[in-house]
């Protein structure tokens, strides 16, 4: 009689967890089989419930596919991806369209790598600020070692006098200022 209960649960369980798994399977095996190959480091992480990163709420603009195209060839997808936090600012695809014609595709170039970083760090600052923190003429330092002034003019805040802020757009890891216009870094002394 015992044997024949543990039996009977054992079966009940094993229904039950296959049940369970069953369409589970079928998106693992076909994620599996796919040509792209697994992300790694925290950008891989699968998180559709949590609020979304500065990387995550880029790559879901289509205003900005110019600048992940750019964080995406920097390699700075995982270390944006992280807990941060950040204040980004975020050109859009009008604003690199400003820039001299060959600019964009010449810094992808596997070979401009260190300078299209630098340039894109110089457009991210460690904490978060929020623009009602900004004030007229704060600076801050950004992740690539230089600066950058706020300025406030009656059309609204400015960084280094030439880039709108046109849009601010919370984050689980900081907070996204879309710009019209790029930042670029001062020639080093």
């Amino acid at each position: 009689m015992k044997s024949k209960l543990i039996t009977t649960a054992s079966i009940t369980f094993l229904l039950f967890a296959s049940s369970c798994n069953s369409g589970d399977n079928n998106s693992t095996a076909a994620a599996a089989t796919t040509d792209n190959p697994p992300a790694t480091g925290q950008s891989g992480v699968k998180d559709d419930m949590s609020a979304k990163n500065v990387v995550q709420v880029a790559i879901s603009s289509k205003d900005h596919t110019t600048l992940v195209t750019a964080v995406k060839a920097a390699e700075l997808v995982d270390a944006l991806s992280n807990a941060g936090p950040f204040t980004v600012f975020a050109p859009t695809n009008a604003a690199f369209d400003k820039l001299p014609a060959g600019t964009v595709e010449g810094l992808l170039k596997p070979e401009k790598k260190e300078a299209l970083t630098d340039i894109l760090q110089y457009h991210v600052s460690v904490g978060v600020f929020k623009a009602d923190m900004l004030q007229d003429g704060q600076v801050l330092g950004q992740v690539n070692g230089g600066n950058i002034t706020i300025t406030k003019k009656a059309d609204g805040l400015y960084v280094n006098g030439t880039a709108k802020i046109i849009a601010s757009i919370p984050a689980s890891n900081g907070i996204i200022h879309v710009i019209d216009g790029v930042l670029l870094p001062p020639p080093a002394k």
